[in-house]
């Protein structure tokens, strides 16, 4: 079976051609290129030649290409998508309570410039992004094949789990951003929901269940055109779905209200295939049983290994070199070359085993963290001017010893505090997880 390889066509605002047409040209372009493709490839205006491509393409982007190995047309299917991103500002959805307006949710029309680019630099050890994509299609697949429901099921719901920092909410942006790119033949555009779980929490008692619904009601609506492919995003899940077996008390509190709202509407929109549930949650323990059961996927979302490291920071200093921070001539090896050596036995590879050494010094900090440290580094060193790849790691290796240094500390005094005074805060510390 051939490999599938993605061609993105990011088609110009002013441009209204065909995207058939588009396609054709894309396709031409990139079989030219051939020798060029290795990794993920972005062409842009820079790269065209033809006057068309220039009039109506802003950029060209390759994915699911091997590294190692030039790409051999006759040996890998092309699948071209033609969009155009939407540059609105995000909206609120509102909902009305008595005399009160509650914005319940931020709303984005997809693809948005705000999420382009996050999918191609998030890096996990595991074939995650790929498995979720599959999951995603395979949805398609079912629905438009007639599958009875009854007799294989599926919900549409998927839950990302694992601790803050490790970019559960981020994937869950990029997937849909992805969905909508890769989707573009069958639906006209994406809406995306991202709910604020808080404002669905009345101050009036038994109130909250009713404003699931009337969120429900609005998602409903986006749901009822078929041109429309709809993501409702429910970051920390968590404060909407507690587990209702931990709860005490002979009558249902308003929580126990809220998961029961949430697990009938998410039962009543399963049906519909423009529609997918994307979840977090930092405490994936606390999560009702009645609603992990429902997720498909129960993906675990872990700190980045030693080679995610390396990728990551990778990255960081192609993007440092492409604004000019960092200059002269440098090479840093792919991970699959770094790690294959055993000794440095040339000057070439001087730099990236270094870099992997740093790497290997990063064990348990997030995603997050790790994007931070080489604006750290920087501001750490004070470099003033432009400087080279041998000037920056050390200071990168500095700003990493120093976050590793201040975690411990903080985690000294978490511990001290705890030995001090007893736990009675009502779950308060998992409240005080960052946003992921």
């Amino acid at each position: 079976m051939s490999h599938v390889v993605h061609i993105e066509i990011c088609q110009k605002p002013s441009s209204t051609e065909k995207a058939d047409k588009i396609a054709t040209h894309c396709l031409n372009f990139v079989k030219s290129h051939q020798n060029k493709l290795y990794g993920d490839v972005c062409f842009t205006d820079n790269d065209f030649q033809e006057d068309f491509l220039k009039e109506h393409v802003l950029n060209i982007k390759i994915q699911d290409v091997d590294e190692a190995e030039r790409v051999d047309m006759s040996q890998i299917q092309l699948h071209p998508h033609v969009y155009q991103l939407f540059h609105e500002e995000p909206g609120n959805e509102e909902i009305e309570q008595g005399n009160e307006t509650i914005v319940t949710a931020s709303h984005w029309l997809m693809p948005s410039p705000q999420f382009d680019g996050i999918w191609e630099n998030l890096i996990f050890d595991q074939s995650i992004k790929a498995n979720l994509l599959n999951y995603a299609k395979t949805t398609l697949i079912f629905s438009d094949a007639g599958v009875d429901p009854n007799v294989i099921t599926w919900n549409k719901v998927v839950l990302l789990h694992g601790p803050p920092g490790t970019g559960k909410t981020s994937l869950c942006k990029a997937l849909a951003q992805k969905l909508c790119i890769h989707l573009s033949h069958r639906y006209s555009y994406g809406q995306l929901l991202e709910i604020n779980s808080h404002s669905l929490f009345s101050k009036w008692f038994s109130e909250s269940g009713k404003l699931v619904q009337k969120m429900f009601e609005k998602i409903q609506e986006l749901i009822d055109d078929p041109q429309a492919l709809v993501f409702v995003l429910i970051d920390e899940v968590e404060s909407l779905t507690a587990a209702r077996q931990s709860m005490t008390g002979s009558e249902p509190s308003d929580a126990v209200r809220v998961v029961n709202a949430l697990l009938t509407q998410l039962d009543n929109i399963k049906k519909y295939p423009n529609v997918m549930i994307l979840t977090t949650s930092n405490v994936s323990g606390n999560v009702d049983l009645a609603f992990v059961d429902r997720a498909d996927i129960k993906q675990y979302i872990g700190p980045p290994s030693v080679a995610a490291v390396y990728t990551i920071f990778h990255s960081c200093l192609n993007e440092l070199s492409r604004v000019g921070l960092i200059h002269g001539n440098y090479q840093i090896m792919k991970i699959r070359a770094v790690e294959a050596l055993q000794t440095v036995k040339y000057d070439a590879s001087r730099d990236s085993v270094y870099l992997h050494k740093i790497a290997s010094q990063c064990k348990g900090l997030s995603g997050r963290t790790l994007r931070k440290l080489p604006f750290l580094a920087h501001a750490m060193a004070g470099f003033k001017a432009p400087v080279k790849l041998d000037e920056f790691l050390p200071a990168l290796e500095l700003a990493v010893q120093k976050q590793i240094e201040d975690r411990q500390n903080l985690d000294k005094v978490h511990l001290k505090s705890a030995h001090q005074k007893p736990c009675d805060n009502g779950g308060e510390d998992n409240r005080m997880s960052s946003q992921d």
